[in-house]
C-alpha cells in the first residue's frame, strides 16, 4: 500500500499526497487532495512548465492523468480498502491551463456496485472549466 503524506508547509499545507517515488505519478505530479466540507474529495496541483505543450497550454495527457487520479480520489470511500484499475476514462477538453494556475478537480460517484464504480467530474482553474470526465473503476482484491 502506498503511504499517504500530509503536507505541513507551503501552498498545500493540510492537503494530502502519496509517497510515489519512482512512479509516473511522481514525474507528472505532485497531485494533492483533501475533502471539502461536504465530504467530496477535491484534488489540486499548481501548473508548471513541465505540464505544458508546445502551444504553452496544459498538455491533454497531463489533464487525463490528473482526471485518472481524481477518479480514484472521488471513489476512495467506495473502494472499501481494495485495489482498482481504470477500465474506462472519457474526457471532453474545453480549455487549457497556463503556467502558474491552480488546477482543481471535483466529482461524484454516480453508481457503485460490487466490482464497478462509475464516476464523473470536472477539472477547473478559477471559474474556467478545463475538462469534464467520466470513468469506470474495476475494484479487486490484490493477490499476495
Amino acid at each position: 500500500m502506498v503511504a499517504k503524506i500530509t503536507v505541513e508547509e507551503g501552498e498545500f499545507a493540510g492537503w494530502q499526497t502519496y509517497d510515489l517515488h519512482g512512479t509516473f505519478d511522481q514525474t507528472v505530479g505532485p497531485f494533492y487532495f483533501k475533502p471539502d466540507p461536504d465530504g467530496r474529495m477535491r484534488c489540486a496541483f499548481r501548473a508548471e512548465g513541465k505540464h505544458m505543450n508546445a502551444g504553452h497550454r496544459m498538455h491533454g495527457g497531463c489533464l487525463m492523468t490528473f482526471a485518472d487520479i481524481a477518479l480514484f480520489q472521488t471513489a476512495y470511500q467506495e473502494m472499501e480498502g481494495k485495489s482498482g484499475v481504470t477500465v474506462q476514462l472519457d474526457s471532453t477538453f474545453i480549455d487549457g491551463a497556463r503556467v502558474g494556475e491552480l488546477v482543481e478537480a471535483t466529482g461524484e460517484v454516480v453508481r457503485a456496485g460490487g466490482s464497478l464504480i462509475f464516476v464523473r467530474g470536472q477539472i477547473t482553474t478559477g471559474d474556467r472549466t478545463l475538462m469534464t470526465f467520466s470513468g469506470v473503476i474495476k475494484k479487486f482484491t490484490p493477490r499476495v
